[in-house]
């Protein structure tokens, strides 16, 4: 039986807050990277986002080819190969696709050339749970709206809100980085430095809302502190 110690897990990264109302993504990759690494892409942000077609929206895809840029390997699983229509009801997100569409269906298609790996599968918790005892964080698409802290109960008003009554969606990454007991430790980059924890109920709840996609990059990038 494992013993309360042996149920945490926690892959050690430095938080890095967003800097603008996009960039949540691109700050849960900022924290995967290794210092010489994030320096780089620091010191070269503009260049390097718009050597990526990075329009002040990214979504999953381009993560993916972030990720690749500075050697991470990586596996997206997504329940769409593509741009999602639907993303149209949600308002602000029918600019977006008018915007993105065509690069973002052209980056799906030549990801296996460009030796990114996109599986169509919605990850189960088992699965995310696997991943991250054994292998590295994973980056997390949710609706924010959805997503409470159980420590700091981030928008939990929101969120009770949002259950009862509905509301609009609000696309959000965080990075998933380890376990303590039957709870998920996760870091926000809309939040200064802290460790968020949640239960996989409200995860499972907030990253496979309409309009997700259900997506997922698991990363394998082992960080966990090691014990002598």
């Amino acid at each position: 039986m494992s013993t309360e110690k042996e149920r945490y897990i926690e892959h050690v990264v430095r938080h890095f807050p967003q800097r603008y109302n996009w960039d949540c993504g691109v700050s849960c990759v900022l924290m995967l990277l290794a210092a010489p690494q994030r320096e780089e892409m620091l010191d070269n942000f503009e260049q390097i986002c718009q050597d990526e077609g990075f329009r002040q929206s990214t979504w999953t895809i381009d993560l993916c080819y972030l990720l690749k840029r500075f050697g991470i390997r990586h596996c997206m699983y997504t329940t769409t190969l593509g741009v999602n229509e639907d993303f149209r009801r949600h308002g602000y997100y029918d600019r977006i696709i008018n915007i993105d569409r065509e690069r973002v269906q052209h980056r799906f298609d030549e990801a296996s050339a460009n030796g990114i790996v996109v599986q169509k599968h919605s990850l189960t918790h088992a699965e995310m749970l696997t991943h991250l005892c054994t292998s590295g964080p994973v980056i997390v698409l949710v609706d924010a709206t959805l997503l409470v802290c159980d420590l700091c109960k981030h928008n939990k008003l929101k969120a009770e809100f949002r259950r009862c009554f509905g509301g609009p969606y609000s696309g959000h990454y965080i990075l998933v980085v380890g376990r303590s007991g039957h709870k998920l430790l996760y870091r926000d980059p809309a939040l200064p430095p802290r460790l968020c924890v949640t239960s996989p109920a409200r995860l499972l709840r907030a990253r496979t809302a309409s309009g997700t996609d259900h997506d997922v990059i698991l990363v394998y990038r082992d960080t966990r502190e090691k014990t002598p």
